[in-house]
């Protein structure tokens, strides 16, 4: 078995797999479409971007798989694999490691998947050094029905000055353990509440929108906040927009059913450590192999001047 970078003497697997693809970032195939559709394949021509695509070519089977990360995060994503038909392949942990080891390259400390709960991939992400790390489901809110709340004034694009109320409020809903792999928000992205205790971050794309919020358990009024922020979306177009809530938000969840909105399947959120931070260094006990010590002499003749 070879792995090697997807090119366009690809295509015709490509054109195969199409429409047997499994989907590992469900943000960006909601706002931009198919991973192996016209516009995902045209992503793959820009130099700049951190986009990458593998085929392995087996004996009966070829296997494809991409990866994603952008500049500055300390993660990347794992986009998608194919055919979503041969995932017990024997391949494919093997495939799976080597578009991670590729996140490497980009610095990032972690590769992150989003997987169906029933999904068959289970064993080969776990082969490939993936475990779960949280759960997640996407509501879909785009047909919730307004309601005069007269709050949705309130809510305004987050600038410069609310970024440390912004990272403070991550720090106090976000469990601990999870901040390597979910660090603070550090770009001026997305909507808050007045006063900062509800917080946005929003994805866009062609095909829909994506908000994924951090709101204080203290906070009186959700339903009609969260109704408040949904039709208040600037340049919304007809788009579609949906609620990516995580484990450590479920309380919110009530909410949603009462707003009428409808729910996806849960989806594990899986990560591979690819590097660990070492908050306190310990001196080096040993000398380095590649290090000679010049050891010092002192001979009668030193010691007889001495005296």
């Amino acid at each position: 078995m070879s792995i090697r970078t997807l090119d366009l003497l690809d295509l015709p697997t490509i054109a195969r797999y199409r429409n047997d693809v499994l989907t590992l970032d469900s943000g960006r195939a909601l706002t931009r479409g198919h991973p192996l559709g016209a516009m995902g394949l045209l992503a793959y021509i820009n130099p700049t971007r951190h986009l990458y695509a593998a085929i392995a070519n087996g004996d009966d089977n070829k296997l494809l798989g991409g990866i994603i990360h952008t500049r500055g995060d300390t993660f990347a994503k794992l986009l998608y694999l194919a055919p979503s038909s041969k995932l017990s392949d024997p391949q494919l942990p093997a495939l799976i490691e080597h578009l991670a080891s590729q996140a490497g390259e980009w610095k990032a400390f972690h590769a992150i998947a989003e997987v169906d709960e029933g999904s068959h991939v289970f064993p080969a992400m776990r082969m490939a050094g993936f475990s779960v790390y949280a759960w997640q489901r996407l509501w879909d809110v785009s047909k919730i029905e307004k309601t005069e709340s007269g709050s949705s004034q309130k809510w305004r694009r987050v600038q410069s000055v609310d970024m440390p109320a912004v990272q403070s409020l991550h720090y106090q809903i976000v469990p601990p353990l999870l901040h390597p792999v979910e660090p603070a928000p550090s770009r001026v992205v997305g909507f808050v509440y007045e006063g900062v205790k509800c917080f946005a971050n929003v994805i866009s794309g062609m095909y829909g929108i994506v908000l994924t919020p951090l709101i204080h358990p203290e906070e009186n009024g959700v339903s009609a906040k969260i109704n408040a922020l949904v039709q208040s979306l600037p340049d919304r177009r007809g788009r579609k927009v949906y609620l990516n809530v995580r484990s450590y938000q479920t309380w919110l969840e009530p909410a949603l059913e009462d707003l009428g909105a409808s729910v996806s399947k849960k989806q594990a959120v899986m990560v591979k450590h690819l590097a660990r931070t070492i908050k306190d260094g310990q001196p080096a006990r040993a000398v380095p192999a590649n290090v000679t010590v010049q050891a010092s002499r002192i001979t009668r003749m030193d010691i007889d001047d001495k005296k």
